[in-house]
């Protein structure tokens, strides 16, 4: 009888498990808090954005530095992959002057549905790839709009980003104190869907200038 109920509680264990990982190891798809789009609608109103071009022509620009973010420019283990490209909305993000000598501003946008920040994957042909969409607010002007705890997207707290003076590296990849977000909505993430970093994307391909194919 012992072995009987240890059989029936492992399998019971295990089925659980299977149900909280999915048919496919990865792990449940988050829900969205109250008023917060589905990642369905998300993909809805990004898709456009695949090509670079829509996305130019709706005011975003490239990254000043036109820098390919890895984790190991931000000093994080390598094997935590990269970023990618990113492409901004100055007026999303509130930036109304050059980087001096980081890249500020006051906007508290954080909509999904228009992100202030594409995020592409160079490729082998030259063109870019959209794997990540993402919001950013700047730490100071966050909290002087009288908030005083980080933006939360799916019940879960934005990321802070902050540069580490002490070090030789800027970890916040030339951007003032921030909280950012992002969603791997068009790159599978093994690490997790709003994970800083995805071990599948590579900026091996990164050659510099305006990527616009």
């Amino acid at each position: 009888m012992k072995i009987q109920h240890s059989f029936v509680a492992g399998t019971a264990l295990a089925l659980a498990c299977a149900v909280g990982l999915g048919i496919t190891g990865q792990a449940a798809e988050p829900k969205p808090a109250a008023g917060e789009p589905t990642l369905a609608e998300l993909r809805t109103a990004t898709a456009r954005f695949r090509d670079i071009k829509v996305a130019l022509a709706e005011g975003y620009i490239p990254d000043p530095m036109n820098m390919c973010e890895t984790a190991a420019v931000m000093g994080r283990p390598a094997a935590l992959g990269a970023m990618g490209i990113h492409y901004f909305r100055p007026d999303l993000l509130g930036v109304t002057a050059p980087p001096s000598p980081k890249v500020d501003g006051n906007g508290t946008h954080t909509d999904f549905r228009t992100p202030a920040v594409l995020i592409y994957e160079p490729t082998a042909s030259g063109g870019l790839e959209l794997v990540a969409i993402e919001n950013l607010v700047f730490q100071a002007s966050w909290r002087a709009a009288g908030h005083t705890a980080p933006p939360t997207f799916y019940g879960e707290p934005w990321d802070a980003m902050r540069d580490d003076p002490s070090t030789a590296l800027d970890e916040a990849h030339m951007f003032a104190p921030h909280f950012d977000r992002h969603v791997w909505l068009y790159r599978e993430n093994p690490s997790g869907l709003f994970a800083q970093f995805n071990p599948t994307v590579s900026c091996a391909h990164h050659k510099g200038g305006a990527h616009v194919h």
